[in-house]
């Protein structure tokens, strides 16, 4: 009976083996590795061993049982067993796939009965899909025609089809005014195109189009995307990053400049090395550190490991994406399953990164730098002066009290604890009492506080807690640590969780904040119980910050208080505690006023520095050089290192490149530099490719390669290969810039055809990926944002600087963000300005697919949902806007019928025809001009390119 697990041992073997060698002996690596690892491995691997065996060694197979490999005996081992027919059957192995030929059996029988020799420390690997000799890997083919177009015919006549004729040209102006600034033509500017005798038209309007700052705006959008660019750090607390957008205008100025490619790419992963003192390139750098950050602070050594293990996988996953097509985070754990991907390969990408930090740092020119410094030295030494002097007489003061402690109130209770703390008083008759806190517990200088929960007793037999909501308390606020004052920050961490009866949601105080607990009627109150958290959902309540020194007081009419409670007859928090209850209560008139008076002039200066406009401080990463060696990890786990990597080329490309490794202790600069020039060398095929197809790919919605991040296995094969090829050469001899590829794809018949739907083509290529026909494609949700502004004439065209939001945002330990009622005219900008967080809900943004940060977004999704018509019918904000557009059609005309026209002219770029005319007009009669308004922001024609 042979054991269960002999079911799943052996993934069996699809390809012949080679033929034994002339002697008939049998050679490990020759004959029998190649088989195990194209067949076996991919179940049996230390990552992943299918019936508890791993067959990456000997010592794997031998540790599972004698009975595997029975040396000498093939017939007794039962790795050979399962792979033979039994009684005329199947084999048991595999269970799916074809069986063992006899050769192949013989041959894995002979290698047992030799002796099952095994090179020491050879280690088996599964081997990929693909390997080297796959078609993105190889140098650029030389073009076999010099067009566009006759890249496209050819495809188009093998499969029987021809492309579509010219589209209007009213289609033409509005398709490439989107494809290139993402707005649409003025009715204006459709008029003279439309009816230009010019047979330069055309190219004159791609050149205006590229030289506009539009341009910019609408690419830099689709790069954006590819390098997952949020505004918030992500993971749970999800953080606002309100300094990371210079790399946004970074990115919109390099596009709109035509920057060369290959320098774009350097300075996005060296900009601080190439363009050190300039903060236009070194703010590139910025894309290293674009992605998710978690920030929580794991102080586990084991979890801190992991936390930077994904730290650098983003930075990886983004570079290999971005930049090569190449999905290399999937050779984290083992060797890429499908590309020829080496575990090793993501390690020495890793060594490359292992210096990047998360963090903001200061970009200024030299110039800036030093006449900021002169500017601040001589303020910050008379700080540091009247700093000096303020601690040395607070040190003279702490010293004489410590001398003599009868100053100090006597300790008679314990000290704050955050899991609860009770204060007793005499029975006072009140209406309302105040909590006033003096300190925190973490810092006797700052008192901003959280409470969970307050609770008032009465002085009776059956005492009450009438602070209780459902007692008839009430609970205000002086202040609370929130940005913004809406009713949803107000009730995330507003005073009405400190009376609920419940826990986990706290009051959260600023600063300078006291705390009110109001009473139904008046009330014989002796004590109070209050705490931040209660539950202790924290062993360490690191964060459930308290109250470190206070005051109670009381009142009968809520304007008089009265102190029946203070905090200074308990126990001290520590020794910064102890020290300031010797400055409050051993400090002498005329040393109180001395300390006021320095502390008044060190005000002063402080001011004055403040008024020094500071440098600018941008998120976009720290260096530093690595203190440790780079390991492969075992499995991808970092706590489980294997052998050291060094800084190097990935061996995919190094039958195309002349490849490049570092010593371990090259400087974190030289790293990153090296790998920067690597992935843009003239030979670099691959890179080419990738950059050629994603122009392609946003002017026809769909790449050459349909999955324009993944040019792997698993990725989509090309459409038309000699095409990519002949782009990317097109690429590389414009010097890697853009704007002549664009004008190429423009000027090309295959851009210019109509969008007209043919049935007997679409039987044979339904999704045109031939090009029969200009794929039609719904805007973006950006472009229909800034169309409907457009439209109404309220878009702002401000460029640059911080972004506006639609959402308000509450933060303590996590951020949460709250959509907008209402869009005022400060959002009336760009939404590629838009501040874009991570994990947030957007209205109209969201319902049309503007992709969440979290993760790259080379190809962005196209739904239909009923929520986008609600949207562009019922919003806030597309209601407001459609009495706008009413009030621009009301100027042009108050006859229904131009009105109308005018209407169709400008969401449309064309004239209505005669029935459309006269509907609208009906509709303007009977409902008003906002009911049209809204009709035709609703309308399909808007918000499709044909």
């Amino acid at each position: 009976m042979r054991p269960p697990w002999l079911a799943a041992v052996l993934f069996c073997l699809v390809s012949p083996l080679p033929a034994f060698s002339n002697d008939n002996e049998v050679d490990f690596v020759r004959d029998v590795k190649p088989v195990l690892e194209a067949k076996c491995l991919s179940c049996h691997n230390p990552n992943n061993p299918k019936g508890e065996l791993s067959m990456a060694t000997l010592a794997d197979l031998r540790d599972y049982g004698a009975d595997v490999v029975r040396v000498g005996n093939h017939r007794d081992s039962l790795l050979h067993q399962v792979t033979i027919p039994l009684d005329g059957d199947k084999p048991e192995m595999p269970k799916e796939g074809e069986a063992l030929t006899s050769e192949e059996a013989s041959l894995l029988g002979a290698w047992i009965d030799a002796g099952a020799d095994w090179p020491d420390g050879l280690v088996l690997k599964e081997a990929s899909k693909a390997d080297k000799s796959w078609w993105a890997y190889q140098p650029l083919a030389e073009p076999e025609f010099n067009s566009i177009d006759r890249y496209i015919d050819v495809a188009l006549a093998e499969a029987g089809l021809k492309r579509n004729p010219q589209a209007e040209r009213s289609d033409l102006i509005r398709r490439v005014y989107y494809d290139l600034t993402g707005l649409p033509p003025s009715p204006e500017e459709v008029k003279a195109f439309v009816e230009s005798s010019d047979p330069k038209a055309w190219v004159t309007l791609i050149d205006q189009l590229l030289a506009s700052p539009r341009y910019g705006e609408r690419w830099g959008r689709h790069w954006l995307d590819v390098v997952r660019f949020g505004e918030s750090k992500g993971y749970e607390r999800n953080v606002i990053l309100n300094n990371i957008w210079p790399y946004r205008d970074f990115v919109i100025r390099s596009i709109n400049e035509d920057k060369p490619f290959d320098q774009f790419i350097i300075e996005q992963l060296a900009g601080d090395v190439v363009g050190k003192g300039n903060p236009e390139i070194e703010v590139g750098t910025a894309f290293l550190v674009a992605g998710p950050y978690d920030d929580v602070g794991n102080q586990d050594a084991k979890q801190k490991n992991i936390i930077r293990a994904n730290i650098l996988d983003d930075m990886i996953t983004a570079t290999g994406s971005a930049f090569l097509g190449m999905t290399v985070n999937c050779a984290k754990c083992h060797d890429h399953k499908f590309d020829p991907i080496q575990q090793a390969d993501y390690y020495r990408l890793r060594a490359t990164f292992e210096g990047v930090q998360q963090g903001q740092r200061v970009l200024a020119t030299e110039k800036e730098r030093s006449h900021y410094a002169a500017a601040t030295k001589p303020l910050k030494e008379g700080q540091a002066r009247l700093t000096k002097a303020i601690k040395e007489l607070e040190n003279a003061i702490v010293k004489r009290s410590t001398a003599n402690p009868q100053s100090l109130p006597k300790v008679t209770r314990p000290k704050m604890d955050r899991t609860g703390t009770e204060d007793r008083f005499e029975p006072v008759l009140a209406k309302a009492i105040r909590l006033v806190p003096l300190s925190n517990d973490t810092d006797p200088l700052k008192n901003g506080v959280r409470i969970d929960e307050f609770e008032v007793w009465t002085n009776e037999p059956e005492p009450r807690n009438v602070a209780l909501r459902s007692n008839g308390g009430m609970a205000e606020a002086s202040g609370r640590a929130v940005e913004d004052s809406d009713d949803n920050a107000r009730n995330a961490y507003g005073p009405i969780h400190v009376n609920d009866g419940k826990f986990g949601k706290r009051w959260f105080s600023a600063g300078n904040h006291h705390l009110t607990l109001r009473f139904a009627k008046p009330e014989l109150i002796d004590r109070v119980f209050f705490s931040s958290d209660r539950p202790a959902e924290l062993p360490s309540h690191r964060k459930m910050i308290f109250v470190g020194e206070y005051l109670l007081q009381v009142s009968t009419d809520g304007e008089n208080w009265t102190t029946v409670s203070e905090s200074w007859n308990r126990e001290p928090i520590n020794g910064n505690f102890l020290r300031q209850r010797h400055l409050r209560f051993a400090t002498t008139v005329t040393e109180k006023q001395k300390i006021i008076d320095l502390r008044k002039e060190l005000s002063g200066i402080t001011s004055e520095l403040n008024r020094i406009p500071a440098l600018q401080t941008v998120w976009a990463g720290t260096f530093r050089q690595p203190g440790s060696p780079t390991f492969l990890a075992i499995g991808g786990d970092p706590n489980k290192p294997a052998e050291e990597v060094v800084p190097a080329s990935f061996s995919t490309l190094d039958q195309i490149m002349k490849p490049y490794e570092l010593g371990s202790t090259t400087p974190e600069a030289e790293r990153r530099l090296a790998f920067a020039k690597w992935v843009t060398r003239p030979e670099n095929a691959l890179t080419l490719r990738v950059l050629a197809n994603r122009v392609w790919h946003y002017h026809f919605d769909t790449g050459i390669v349909a999955t324009p991040s993944d040019f792997g296995y698993m990725g989509s094969p090309p459409s038309h290969p000699e095409l990519l090829d002949f782009l990317a050469h097109r690429l590389k001899a414009s010097g890697w810039r853009w704007k002549a590829l664009h004008r190429e794809i423009l000027l090309s018949q295959t851009y210019q055809q109509s969008a007209n739907y043919r049935s007997e083509a679409a039987k044979i290529d339904a999704q045109s990926r031939l090009l029969w026909r200009f794929p039609p494609r719904r805007l973006s949700a950006e472009e229909i944002r800034d169309t409907i502004l457009f439209m109404t004439n309220k878009l702002d065209f401000t460029m640059g600087g911080p972004g506006f939001r639609l959402y308000k945002f509450t933060q303590d330990n996590v951020c949460t963000y709250f959509p907008l009622d209402e869009h005022g005219p400060e959002t009336w900008r760009r939404a590629v300005y838009h501040q874009n967080p991570r994990a947030a809900t957007m209205d109209l943004l969201t319902e049309f697919d503007c992709p969440d940060p979290a993760f790259a977004t080379p190809r962005r999704a196209s739904t239909t949902t009923p929520l986008q018509a609600l949207t562009l019918m019922n919003h806030s904000f597309t209601v407001e806007m459609s009495g706008y557009f009413a009030e621009r059609l009301k100027k042009h005309s108050n006859d229904p019928r131009q009105q109308a026209e005018q209407a169709f002219r400008l969401a449309f770029g064309r004239q209505p025809t005669a029935k459309e005319k006269h509907a609208a007009a009906t509709l303007i009669h009977e409902h008003g001009l906002n009911t049209l308004s809204r009709a035709m922001f609703n309308s399909n024609e808007l918000i499709y390119l044909r």
